[in-house]
């Protein structure tokens, strides 16, 4: 008997959350500084207790959920390793000839395309508002509100943290590192709407209609 969609899509969360789960746990055991894994691992911490209590109540579509555990990926390998010493992005720096450690800027893309998929998905699902200009315009100002506040929290963790919020801050002597970081999640948060809507609207439908109205 074929499995049926929800049950497909069961199986992909469950995937996803040991995969993300394993990672976490991995990187744990020896990261290079403690307090700078708490701090860059804490959304985990905090996201994967509500997905897995609303799993069923509120299932999430196969391309939310895989945005989101490829964005938890991110943040965990970079509290593993700190952002600027990612050994990555180190390579990438060397094919690009950059000057600077860049996955920190590729994390911060995430933090406008996942939010922004998820806002899309949790706005189409519990409010009037319908696919347009305006629900684009809302979530793409609403990710860069997002990425705002993180750097004010950054901000915030400099000035009470002292010193050992060099690692966490990972500007790596860029003094516009704020801004940039603010401009890649803003540009995740479009390109994410223009080139996933139809991809995100067609799994919407797929939804059972009791779970696309709740």
């Amino acid at each position: 008997m074929q499995c049926p969609v929800w049950c497909a899509d069961m199986s992909l969360r469950v995937v996803l959350l040991i995969l993300v789960l394993t990672a976490l746990l991995a990187s744990g055991v020896a990261p290079h500084d403690r307090g700078v894994w708490w701090a860059e691992v804490m959304p985990v911490l905090i996201a994967l207790p509500i997905l897995v209590l609303t799993a069923r109540r509120f299932p999430l579509t196969p391309l939310t959920c895989g945005l989101i555990a490829f964005f938890a990926l991110i943040l965990i390998l970079g509290g593993t390793y700190t952002y600027a010493r990612v050994p990555i992005g180190f390579v990438v720096q060397d094919w690009f000839d950059l000057a600077r450690n860049p996955y920190d800027r590729f994390g911060h893309f995430f933090q406008g395309v996942t939010p922004a998929l998820l806002g899309r998905e949790l706005l189409l699902r519990t409010s009037p508002l319908r696919p347009g200009k305006w629900l684009f315009a809302l979530l793409s100002l609403s990710c860069l509100g997002i990425s705002a506040l993180y750097e004010l929290v950054e901000w915030a963790s400099a000035v009470f943290w002292g010193g050992g919020a060099v690692e966490f801050l990972g500007t790596q002597g860029d003094p516009w590192d704020a801004q940039a970081d603010m401009l890649m999640a803003l540009m995740g948060a479009m390109l994410a709407q223009w080139l996933l809507a139809g991809t995100h609207d067609r799994q919407l439908a797929r939804l059972p209609r009791a779970k696309r109205t709740q």
